[in-house]
């Protein structure tokens, strides 16, 4: 079409006020588009459109709340404090006054949950219901029942409640939080601050985002919809009425929503639920038996790499699922079943979302090329799971030790390779608590000896000897002593 022609076509169509025949269903702007563009409509031109009919200006949200919300329910938490007179423990007034019993205080936390199978199970947050004596769910048509706390995991932050009841429940399907595309529209769903159920809309602001401290993985949703306190527990809701997150989270120096709030994968809630509806009490993280690093900069220019990312492995167990894998210290983990590996608690979050006893493919770099392995999920060997006390005279006198096995070692975040016993308990007004000793001190060497079993320091701690010499780990440090007891 003549350039010169066309333009009159648009000058006569905007200054005779009329609008462009319709009969196609196109609007005045999306028919001059298509005509500037020699008639042709690409697909992004279809998938973005700024709204424009009256239509597409009366869109909202109203069906897809409709269909989700009934699934997600308040959570009441109660707990019973023995309240206690401000004086009461004092050695002067308790010379001379007494104190007579007080009743119990009931203390109570609100929070949000969300119903995921009809049989009444409830994800939530653990932070919600940690220490409580009794919690209820309260559906958004009144509707409130007493329920049972089957797994709860302070690590990740999630709890999983089930309601016994005869009916049905509605519920909200969990969707796979893999597709999820920074920019994606989405809903969450709870109970802030009390007010009752609210709705707020928002966009996935990053995925895979990293928290210090917060959870095991520190594998979290990001996003800009407003989650306040009381939201916890509550879901994150995607466009096709799937929960992609529980939220969890938020940043905030005022304590309410400035627009940064995290909510837990919805792939790795699933895992949690389905340990719930195998009777488990906890989740059981898979075990590697490799310690990990993040890569440096500098390690990526070293070896090649475009930029840094992956996990760098730094030791590896013996007999562990790594080294069955063919795993080797220097190795790069860049993938997991063609899922990329940014840092190694992205690995500890994939590794996660996979079944107990099925095989991983795993890519790593090694010496700059890419190889492919097969990695066995399995859980942490519990080993003989043995506790003794220490008795005798020595300074260790009034401790209870275990041995380091494998799940020890990763519920306390240790190198596969590390050696001795770890410090479970001390009795009050002992020996080794006038001594210092600390619960989770890792005692690795006494009297020359090295440690590796709890029998085997046992013995060693309770020989009738005035002078003592020792090391322990503690929090990553090595504390040496000599002392006479």
């Amino acid at each position: 079409m003549n350039k010169r022609f066309l333009s009159l076509v648009v000058v006569a169509v905007l200054t005779s006020g009329t609008a462009l025949a319709q009969s196609d269903g196109k609007s005045l702007r999306d028919t001059l588009s298509e005509l500037l563009r020699g008639g042709q409509t690409t697909e992004q031109n279809v998938q973005r459109k700024v709204p424009f009919s009256n239509e597409q200006i009366q869109l909202s949200f109203a069906p897809l709340v409709a269909e989700v919300s009934p699934a997600v329910v308040n959570v009441y938490a109660s707990t019973r404090v023995q309240a206690r007179s401000p004086f009461q423990g004092d050695p002067f007034f308790e010379r001379f006054f007494s104190f007579p019993q007080m009743p119990p205080r009931v203390q109570s936390s609100l929070g949000s949950g969300v119903f995921v199978d009809q049989s009444g199970i409830v994800v939530t947050n653990y932070h919600v219901i940690e220490g409580a004596d009794e919690v209820r769910v309260a559906l958004s048509d009144g509707r409130e029942y007493a329920s049972e706390v089957v797994l709860q995991d302070e690590a990740l932050d999630l709890a999983v409640l089930k309601v016994e009841a005869s009916e049905t429940f509605p519920v909200a399907p969990l969707g796979d939080s893999e597709a999820l595309q920074v920019g994606d529209l989405v809903l969450a769903i709870g109970n802030p601050f009390g007010v009752g159920q609210t709705t707020t809309s928002g966009i996935i602001s990053a995925v895979a985002r990293s928290l210090g401290g917060i959870g095991d993985f520190g594998y979290f949703i990001q996003t800009d919809a407003a989650i306040n306190p009381g939201n916890s527990g509550g879901a994150l809701v995607n466009m096709q009425g799937e929960v992609i997150g529980i939220n969890t989270a938020i940043y905030s120096r005022s304590g309410g929503s400035i627009g940064i709030g995290f909510a837990i994968p919805a792939n790795l809630v699933r895992a949690v639920v389905e340990s719930a509806k195998e009777g488990s009490d906890h989740f059981e993280r898979p075990y590697v038996g490799a310690n990990m690093e993040r890569v440096t900069p500098d390690v990526a220019n070293a070896l090649g790499m475009t930029r840094p990312a992956g996990a760098l492995v730094t030791n590896i167990a013996a007999d562990s699922p790594a080294a069955e894998a063919g795993i080797e210290p220097g190795d790069i983990v860049i993938s997991v079943d063609g899922k990329s590996v940014d840092t190694p608690e992205s690995l500890d979050y994939r590794l996660a979302t996979l079944p107990l006893g099925s095989a991983a493919e795993v890519e790593v770099l090694r010496n700059g090329k890419p190889t492919k392995l097969s990695l066995t999920i399995q859980k942490a060997p519990e080993g003989s799971g043995e506790k003794l006390q220490i008795g005798g005279r020595g300074p260790f006198a009034g401790a209870t030790v275990a041995d380091l096995t494998p799940a020890v070692l990763q519920r306390m975040r240790l190198p596969v390779t590390e050696t001795g016993v770890v410090v479970t308990d001390i009795a009050r007004n002992s020996p080794a608590a006038r001594m210092g000793l600390k619960t989770g001190d890792i005692v690795r060497e006494l009297n020359g000896e090295p440690i590796k079993t709890a029998a085997q320091f046992k013995s060693l701690a309770e020989e009738d000897t005035r002078l003592w010499r020792f090391a322990i780990n503690r929090d990553g440090r090595i504390l040496t002593q000599i002392l006479r007891f």
